[in-house]
């Protein structure tokens, strides 16, 4: 199956098959960079966390808007702060979707609770885990958090190491500068390609495709 797969600023992803269309996370720093009149058409919504920089009241409504059909899936806690708001949704994977134990990093003092979140494997393809570097498993494409105030690149790249994922897409990278990005991105595509691994240097609004 070919999947094409673009970054919209921070862990936005829009993923694309032949049979179907997926957004994930879209949060507050994605705003400006998705164009939601270029959208075709949308079939999910997956959001991991009720964090704002994975869930925009703002986008959210106006994707409900163009795509009245649209599934939106997460969790519990999403579930009824979406209803709250007339927006319809569940915290039941829908078909081709399977949740997987992700929990969201919770370091003290800085981040003392974390919400509920859920890991996403997405057609048995892609495995999308939100702010976490403790699950332990993945499918062949990672959506892997690269860099954020409760994790860091050197538990990133472990972490890539242990599950051994086929390919690597950098997301909750908005924290860097663009000059940092592109060092940091040149750094991962080495030390992961050592093990094998094909690191994406994704740009906002490039897709890249992947045949698996």
């Amino acid at each position: 199956m070919k999947f094409k797969i673009t970054k919209f600023v921070h862990s936005c992803l829009l993923v694309e098959t032949p049979d179907r269309v997926a957004l994930f996370d879209p949060g507050v720093m994605s705003e400006d960079a998705l164009n939601i009149d270029e959208l075709s058409h949308l079939d999910d919504i997956f959001i991991t966390h009720i964090h704002p920089d994975h869930m925009s009241l703002d986008l959210i409504n106006e994707l409900v808007d163009r795509f009245p059909g649209v599934r939106i899936t997460s969790t519990p806690e999403v579930v009824d702060k979406l209803e709250s708001q007339s927006i319809k949704a569940s915290d039941q994977a829908p078909q081709g979707v399977a949740f997987f134990d992700s929990p969201h990093e919770h370091k003290p003092p800085m981040m003392p609770v974390g919400p509920q979140q859920i890991g996403i494997h997405y057609l048995d393809a892609l495995s999308d885990p939100g702010d976490s570097h403790s699950f332990k498993e993945t499918k062949p494409i990672l959506a892997l958090p690269v860099t954020a105030p409760w994790g860091t690149s050197l538990e990133a790249i472990a972490l890539a190491y242990q599950l051994k994922p086929q390919y690597v897409l950098p997301i909750h990278d908005w924290h860097w500068r663009d000059e940092a990005r592109e060092q940091m991105y040149d750094r991962f595509e080495q030390i992961l390609g050592q093990e094998g691994i094909k690191f994406f240097k994704l740009k906002t609004g490039q897709p890249v495709e992947i045949t698996l």
